[in-house]
């Protein structure tokens, strides 16, 4: 898959043993560490989808680390030679992945499992809560993208 402009992807490991089971997320010393902001999880509930929105400043790394999400991103950036372009991560337990979204990247995501999927968020900036930064739109309005489940 052609990733949009900015966009990068770490496969995480998962390694198990007889107690369980352990999943590094994102180091300083790896490539797409930027600085540290916070961290937070966000939970969706089967079928719901949270979106879209994006950030002036700030770059997200997202992972689900329970349950299956599909994280859309789409490129709107006048000057992006990706603009238009729609990506789809199927990411969680099935396909352990970390998805690094720069800023003006609008993104969101779908809950496509049985029970509840938590996904984790390390911006590179912590929340404002006088002035947030960001920037939000209706999850079914003018972004061209379809949430429904494609079958076939």
């Amino acid at each position: 898959m052609k990733l949009i402009h900015g966009v990068k992807i770490k496969v995480l490991k998962v390694i198990p043993d007889e107690r369980g089971w352990l999943m590094e997320i994102l180091r300083r010393d790896d490539e797409l560490f930027r600085e540290f902001g916070q961290v937070y999880v966000t939970s969706a509930y089967p079928g719901v989808v949270k979106a879209w929105h994006a950030h002036e400043n700030q770059t997200d790394s997202i992972a689900c680390i329970s349950g299956m999400v599909k994280l859309v991103l789409y490129d709107e950036r006048e000057e992006s030679p990706t603009k238009g372009m729609i990506n789809e991560f199927f990411i969680g337990e099935k396909n352990p992945m970390l998805v690094q979204v720069p800023a003006y990247v609008w993104h969101g995501f779908k809950n496509i499992h049985t029970d509840v999927s938590l996904v984790i968020n390390i911006p590179d900036n912590t929340y404002n809560y006088e002035k947030p930064d960001e920037l939000r739109r209706p999850a079914h309005g003018d972004i061209p993208y379809d949430w429904e489940r494609k079958d076939g």
